[in-house]
C-alpha cells in the first residue's frame, strides 16, 4: 500500500491518496481542494501514477474535509462512504464555507454509512472503521490493520488532540475515543492526521501533552 499527502486550502488539511501498487486501486480520504489549481494538483497525481479512484472516504463532515467531494465524485464517481451523524455538517457546508469568506460546490450525499462492525475488503487489504466522536458527532478513523496505518482525521494529530470549541464537539467524548479507540492500537501504527505531520501510536503514547 502507498500513501501520498497533499496539502490543500487556507486551513491547510492534508488530503490522502490511498492505493494498492499492483492493482492501482486507490482510495482519497477527505479531499480538501478548494482551487481549480489543486484539483488540478490532484488529477495530475492521479494520472501520471495511472491510478483508478474507487473509492472516497470523508472521515468527518467540517468543511475542509470535504471541499473536493463535488469535484472528485464528478471527475472519478468513486464509492463515498462517510459518517451518518455527520450529515447535518455535509449539509451545512456551504453555509459554513460562506462564513469565512470562501465559496464551495455543494458536496454529493454519500452512497454509503460508515459502520463500525463492517470491515471492509478493498485495494487489497482490510479496512477496520473506528468511530471516534468528539471532534464532531460522528467522526471514524480508518484502519488498515495489515499495513499498520490509521487515518486519524481531526481526532488525533502529532503531539496534540482535534478541537472540541466546534459544533457537536465534546472534550470528555474526544479524549474517551482517543484512549479507549487509538491508544489501544499496536504501538507501531503511523498516525496519518487531518493536518500537520504523521506520527505514531507509541510517540502519541509518550510525548502527547494532552494525553500526559
Amino acid at each position: 500500500m502507498k500513501v501520498q499527502k497533499f496539502i490543500f486550502s487556507p486551513f491547510q488539511e492534508n488530503t490522502y491518496i490511498v492505493w494498492d501498487e499492483d492493482t492501482k486501486d486507490a482510495i482519497i480520504i477527505d479531499p480538501g481542494c478548494l482551487s481549480k489549481t489543486e484539483e488540478a494538483e490532484l488529477e495530475n497525481f492521479i494520472s501520471q501514477n495511472n491510478l483508478e479512484v474507487k473509492y472516497l472516504f470523508n472521515t468527518h463532515g467540517h468543511l475542509d474535509h470535504i471541499f473536493g467531494n463535488a469535484f472528485i465524485k464528478s471527475r472519478f464517481n468513486p464509492i463515498h462512504y462517510a459518517s451518518e451523524k455527520d450529515m447535518p455538517l455535509f449539509e451545512r457546508a456551504e453555509e459554513q464555507a460562506e462564513s469565512f469568506g470562501l465559496t464551495m460546490k455543494k458536496s454529493p450525499n454519500p452512497d454509503f454509512y460508515f459502520n463500525e462492525s463492517e470491515i471492509l475488503k478493498i485495494i487489497g487489504t482490510e479496512i477496520k472503521l473506528i468511530f471516534t466522536p468528539g471532534h464532531t458527532p460522528g467522526e471514524f478513523c480508518i484502519y488498515f490493520p495489515n499495513e499498520n496505518t490509521c487515518f486519524t482525521g481531526d481526532v488525533l494529530f502529532n503531539e496534540s488532540i482535534g478541537r472540541t470549541d466546534l459544533w457537536g464537539g465534546n472534550y470528555e467524548t474526544l479524549m474517551h475515543s482517543i484512549i479507549s479507540k487509538l491508544l489501544i492500537l499496536p504501538d507501531e501504527t503511523t498516525i496519518y492526521p487531518g493536518h500537520g505531520e504523521k506520527s505514531t501510536i507509541q510517540n502519541e503514547k509518550m510525548n502527547n501533552p494532552f494525553l500526559n
